[in-house]
């Protein structure tokens, strides 16, 4: 290539940046530091930054653009470690923050971050840091990075990986490991973690050269973030970390998700308009997406009502007048009734690793799958019509395709809706104390905006914020009906308020839940997060002893001890909570949201009519309406 060599560029391209920017004083320590090939690469991305600052000269905006060009070509003779290279390509792939915690396998790999544009979120356990790069995952669609060593560390990623591999969570984990050349250690703390993680991933590979560095990486953000997001792992060993290399980058390549062909776009609306009680389920899958808004056209248009999966929640405003509610009971509740009574079932962006929101009967009614990918038969989901292609575009084309028809009949629906909110607004200020799950719900949604998220741990909340919560907007409530794992809530949140710094966040965990991560009280304090975690204590594991005595069973094995936690906020150096009524929550709650800090309160739950509720009176009430 002709033109000024890779270090003279880079000496001329620096004194543009610093012109262009203002700057007297030459790049940073840090940026001279890294190989001469990565200070290129990092300063022509610092270049293309300069689009946005004041008047950069026309000068500076031409070298942007040699840059930005050049940005994937790292000089053929120049050599360059293979961590530098690594972190290079996460770089280039837009990674901002690596959650974890690094051995001296991944010491090589450590230095490289430190001169690096990448912030190291340093956690106290390992699921913690996966549970937070799957959050960022969720939100962004943009995979979350989490790191390990080898070993144990690398083994308390599992559950971390099974979370982002079910919960559909873009996430990519790195792990160390002994070198593979030579090694003077013999198997200590040697795990096959490669074949660990494969049945939890969509690929997991040993890096064995470094010079497949940048093909590697591309590919685990490729698999990563393409539908079905999921987890993906690359071991990275000490040997292979120090190699030199003179590889290459890949770009991304330019992509777009298929659309569903023409005749299925036909024969849904065929099926659509020819129904006399349709309806609208929202899964999963359309909350990973931009699909809201063509939602929100198509439920305006033609006036079909809509319910949700506890993972579709707030892809559509469950403030709306045509919402059913949520199914987060298996059955018999008012949602099911209305679903009992449709003869057509427009399913959009379910996914099969949710509990079955409704049981299909031969027979019965038209299913029809709208989805990234084809379904996934089994006994209780087997749809007659499959919309294969990207969902927003299905929904679009769908909605083009129908009119409002004379023979929809929505009669039924209404009075199911009108059942639901009635049953929904009982207890809500109910003034018993320990307090009761829908006051406790209905005093937290009335604290928060609709743009503020909630995280929840995984008990019997869980079900009580499915159903009563009311989402504005898609993924301001985060739970998982995938793994459903405890101990994910407050590092979940955690990730939450990185990715969203200017909206509240509050972690909802049992007491269960929390104490499996509850050291990460201290990484939310060291990183100054803005962040309130409500710890519902009813000492004990309370999911298991409602299905317990529901099953008559006696009580066993489930009660625990607690310690004090606002003495145990305060060890950590947040700030401790506890409130003496029901009434008295409420004003807390606000003070903590408005109040910069980690903020703790325990609030003692009171679940002891929870299963005549659930199991008894809301399936009579259901059936009642007629």
């Amino acid at each position: 290539m002709g033109g000024p060599s890779g270090p003279t560029l880079f000496g001329q391209s620096t004194a543009i940046w610093n012109k262009s920017i203002g700057a007297e004083a030459p790049p940073t320590t840090a940026l001279h530091r890294a190989p001469p090939a990565l200070q290129l690469f990092r300063v022509g991305r610092k270049l293309r930054a300069a689009r946005t600052v004041p008047s950069p000269s026309p000068f500076a905006h031409a070298v942007c653009a040699i840059l930005g060009a050049l940005r994937f070509r790292l000089p053929e003779s120049r050599m360059t470690k293979a961590s530098d290279l690594f972190v290079a390509a996460l770089e280039a792939e837009g990674v901002q923050y690596v959650f974890g915690i690094p051995g001296e396998e991944n010491l090589d790999l450590l230095e490289s971050l430190r001169t690096s544009s990448i912030k190291l979120v340093l956690t106290r356990h390992e699921q913690a840091a996966g549970f937070m790069a799957a959050t960022y995952g969720r939100l962004t669609g943009k995979a979350g990075v989490c790191l390990s060593t080898l070993g144990p560390g690398a083994t308390n990623l599992v559950t971390a990986a099974a979370y982002a591999q079910l919960g559909a969570m873009p996430m990519l984990m790195i792990t160390g490991q002994k070198p593979i050349k030579t090694s003077k250690q013999g198997h200590f703390q040697i795990v096959d973690v490669v074949d660990t993680m494969r049945p939890l991933t969509k690929y997991t590979r040993q890096i064995v050269a470094a010079d497949s560095i940048p093909a590697r990486v591309r590919e685990a953000f490729r698999r990563a973030e393409e539908e079905r997001p999921g987890a993906t792992h690359l071991e990275l060993p000490q040997d292979i970390a120090g190699d030199p290399t003179q590889a290459r980058l890949i770009p991304a390549s330019f992509s777009r998700r298929p659309v569903a062909e023409d005749k299925a776009i036909e024969r849904a609306a065929e099926a659509i308009a020819q129904a006399r009680h349709p309806i609208v389920m929202i899964g999963a899958g359309a909350n990973r997406k931009t699909t809201s808004k063509t939602l929100e056209q198509f439920v305006a248009k033609l006036g079909i009502p809509y319910f949700t999966t506890q993972m579709g929640k707030g892809v559509l405003d469950e403030q709306g007048p045509l919402w059913l509610g949520n199914a987060a009971l298996s059955d018999h509740d008012f949602v099911h009734r209305a679903i009992d009574a449709a003869d057509c079932i427009v399913n959009i962006g379910h996914d099969v690793i949710e509990k079955p929101p409704f049981f299909m009967r031969e027979g019965r009614r038209t299913v029809i799958h709208v989805n990234y990918a084809a379904a996934e038969v089994d006994a209780v989901y087997f749809p007659q019509i499959e919309v294969i292609g990207d969902i927003a575009h299905s929904v679009w084309r769908l909605q083009e395709a129908l009119q409002p028809q004379p023979h929809w009949d929505f009669g039924y629906f209404d009075r199911v809706r009108a059942a639901l909110l009635e049953q929904l607004q009982e207890r809500t200020d109910d003034d018993r104390f320990p307090m009761a799950p829908q006051r406790l719900v209905a005093d937290v949604r009335r604290e928060l905006s609709p743009r503020d998220v909630v995280c929840l741990d995984n008990g019997l909340y869980k079900l009580w914020f499915a159903r009563s919560y009311r989402c504005r907007e898609p993924n301001t409530l985060l739970l998982d009906n995938a793994l459903a794992t405890m101990g994910a809530g407050l590092p979940s949140a955690i990730g939450a308020r990185i990715v969203c710094p200017d909206r509240k966040v509050v972690a909802v965990c049992g007491d269960g839940g929390f104490m499996m991560n509850s050291q990460e009280l201290e990484t939310a304090v060291r990183l100054g997060l803005d962040l309130v975690v409500l710890v519902l204590r009813d000492d004990a594991y309370g999911m298991i002893k409602w299905k317990q005595a529901h099953e008559r069973y006696p009580s066993f094995g489930m009660d625990l001890g607690n310690p004090d936690f606002v003495e145990y906020a305060h060890s950590y150096g947040a700030r401790g909570h506890r409130p003496a009524s029901a009434d008295e929550f409420a004003p807390l709650l606000r003070r903590a949201l408005d109040t910069p800090g980690v903020d703790l309160i325990e609030v003692p739950i009171d679940y002891s009519d929870d299963d005549v509720i659930l199991n008894q009176d809301i399936p009579q009430r259901a059936a009642a309406v007629v």
